[in-house]
């Protein structure tokens, strides 16, 4: 919305009064592309968010419950109302860990590209945030590791970022569309918020519909 787009979310009954200023809702059951696929439009993006809390690798039956069938639900919403471009927060793939939650985040992509639709996946390994900066201890540790060679390319791809860097990613996907299907990993997301921090790669403002 600062930067001029039209953002319109879907939200759970009631939920509406979380949204900050200026941002339209659509209330809906994420899981039910029915109670909000004929709201949609004029939207050209849909960003997919919605997902299992602090994932966890006995949430399987969750993931599949969830997220799967959230996006499940989303795609077809997306498609009905003539969507041409569909971002998903995926995870970085592969990893040592997570095995459950990474299998489905893979099905979810693997759903988005057989849409047809034009399509970024931006895969996030871990977000800092309120309540989930511990994690920033481990930096000092990141740094070494990508100067090792056998380490750098795993050290990139499963880095951290801020939430910060993760909304400006965002922003940037939606102000520069996708053709056919893209991959925004660790590295491009810390990229392209740099480039947006920096006035780089703006896009011409379009309304877009936030699942959440």
């Amino acid at each position: 919305m600062d930067r001029h787009h039209a953002v319109t979310a879907v939200v759970r009954i009631g939920s509406a009064k979380k949204l900050p200023p200026g941002c339209a809702s659509v209330e809906g059951n994420a899981l039910d592309a029915t109670s909000f696929a004929s709201k949609i439009a004029p939207a050209d993006t849909f960003v997919h968010l919605v997902g299992v809390s602090h994932p966890a690798p006995w949430k399987e039956r969750e993931f599949r419950e969830v997220d799967l069938a959230s996006v499940n639900a989303s795609v077809a919403a997306a498609r009905q109302a003539g969507v041409q471009h569909f971002v998903y927060v995926s995870v970085a793939q592969p990893a040592p860990v997570m095995k459950a939650y990474i299998q489905v985040r893979a099905e979810c992509e693997a759903l988005i590209a057989r849409s047809g639709m034009n399509a970024t996946f931006v895969r996030p390994w871990y977000v800092l945030g309120p309540g989930h900066r511990w994690p920033a201890a481990l930096i000092p540790f990141y740094r070494l590791l990508e100067r090792v060679p056998g380490k750098r390319e795993t050290a990139l791809r499963l880095g951290l970022v801020t939430i910060q860097e993760m909304v400006s990613a965002l922003a940037w996907a939606v102000e520069n569309p996708a053709s056919a299907a893209r991959i925004i990993s660790v590295p491009e997301i810390r990229e392209a918020a740099k480039r947006l921090r920096l006035g780089r790669d703006g896009g011409a403002a379009n309304p877009a519909t936030a699942a959440q």
